[in-house]
């Protein structure tokens, strides 16, 4: 896949030239010129806010008034021109999160070293100018209630998704889905409320558990946080299968839900993969629930599956938990700590690429 991506890059840099003569010949002038002063007066608009000057709102209005007697002359090619511009904003701006992250972190990695993400001795975090900081615990925290939530959330997912697509009658159909999609607006605080009052006292009345809050109570309730997503968007990636191949395959004899199984699924195992993935994300990065929930104590877990132990803390729930009241290292360390759920979703994002990749293969898309 890498190759792939390298080779792909490659033809796109030497297919610079040609692009550009393409685009000045089927462009005119005034479009042209709609298009300079479009990207100009960005240009120094951006400039001029990150210099703090009061003049900004000079070539911000000068921008607007350009889009404006633009869309009135050359309508398409500024609205070209403004998407153009909408998506190198955005990736403009997700470019500079990360780097600042990265920026805020280096404080941390001066003061602890490559430690910060590794180290697994005892002290693990005392807050305080010299302190000692690790994010290890709180990795493992973050890894032990997403495999649960992700438990949870993937396989009742995508049944669900296949029951509303292919098995639900239209009736049923039509108040289900509207009913997950609903679920998907409840306030995380909410879900942590519940788990908090009724899951976090079931498990610690009825199993004893070491505390009230465990990984094991957080996973759950953040496995049905992520549901309606992953319901969501795989049965949108099942729904789109095109007709014809279900009934080819029924044509030969199968039942329907042979059909399902080895002609629907697969053909839509991108789509599903996907929805699994931004439930995954959810689960990862969720802030709330797992805050209200969980204990907030650092350590490692003895042994390292036991999602009933007495320690209680991901990354998501450290930097709201403390965030407010952090400073110098401290703050770098909690900055640090969303480096890593960055890379973390990042790992997922590559993972579910690749997945898509290995589908087309296997099933004759494109090489």
């Amino acid at each position: 896949m890498l190759q792939q991506i390298q080779n792909r890059a490659g033809e796109f840099v030497r297919d610079v030239p040609r692009r550009a003569r393409a685009y000045r010949a089927r462009t005119d002038d005034e479009a042209l010129l709609f298009h300079a002063a479009a990207g100009f007066t960005t240009f120094v608009t951006f400039a001029m806010f990150f210099r703090g000057s009061r003049w900004t709102v000079v070539p911000l209005l000068a921008f607007v008034a350009v889009v404006a007697v633009g869309w009135q002359r050359q309508q398409a090619e500024v609205a070209k021109a403004l998407t153009f511009l909408t998506t190198i904003a955005t990736v403009s701006i997700l470019s500079l999160i990360i780097g600042f992250l990265l920026w805020e972190s280096v404080d941390i990695v001066e003061h602890m070293g490559l430690g910060v993400f590794t180290r697994t001795e005892k002290p693990h975090w005392t807050p305080s100018e010299g302190g000692v900081y690790t994010l290890t615990p709180m990795m493992m925290g973050t890894a032990l209630t997403t495999l649960v939530a992700t438990a949870i959330a993937a396989p009742f997912g995508i049944a669900g998704a296949i029951f509303i697509s292919e098995m639900a009658p239209p009736t049923v159909r039509e108040v289900v889905k509207p009913g997950i999609e609903l679920m998907a607006g409840i306030p995380s605080i909410t879900y942590g409320f519940i788990g908090l009052t009724i899951l976090n006292q079931y498990f610690y009345a009825e199993f004893r558990t070491p505390t009230i809050g465990s990984y094991f109570a957080a996973g759950i309730m953040i496995g049905l946080m992520a549901l309606p997503t992953v319901v969501t968007v795989a049965e949108d990636a099942i729904s789109t299968v095109p007709e014809s191949m279900k009934s080819g395959s029924l044509a030969m004899g199968s039942t329907e839900w042979q059909t399902t199984k080895s002609v629907t699924l697969p053909a839509a195992l991108s789509g599903v993969s996907a929805g699994v993935l931004l439930g995954v994300g959810r689960a990862m990065g969720e802030t709330m629930a797992a805050t209200v929930m969980l204990s907030h104590t650092k350590g490692f877990p003895s042994p390292a599956f036991d999602v009933f132990s007495n320690y209680g803390e991901t990354l998501t729930t450290v930097i709201a938990f403390e965030g407010g009241n952090a400073s110098g290292i401290h703050l770098s360390a909690l900055f640090a700590g969303g480096v890593v759920l960055f890379f973390m979703v990042m790992v997922l994002s590559v993972t579910s690429q690749w997945v898509e990749w290995r589908m087309q293969q296997k099933l004759g898309g494109e090489q």
